[in-house]
């Protein structure tokens, strides 16, 4: 991953999907890494919640109110 880039959020890919979503939603670009795909394909296994979400350092301010309060949504 390119060094403009930051992991944000780390959990199965449902969540991060939603996740993902709502940054689009908000004109924020972001990139998942399946590292439960990966390792399927592999021939390994994985925790299922290994999927991450990363996102470009510079939409960092404006996505961490959305990132925050998806966090209480789904921790309620």
């Amino acid at each position: 991953m390119s060094e403009d880039y930051t992991k944000v959020f780390t959990d199965n890919s449902i969540l991060v999907n939603g996740l993902q979503s709502l940054l689009k939603e908000a004109g924020i670009d972001s990139v998942v890494s399946d590292g439960v795909e990966s390792g399927r394909l592999a021939g390994f296994g994985v925790p299922s919640n290994s999927v991450e979400l990363f996102i470009l350092k510079t939409d960092l301010k404006e996505a961490e109110p959305i990132i925050d309060s998806f966090k209480i949504k789904i921790n309620s």
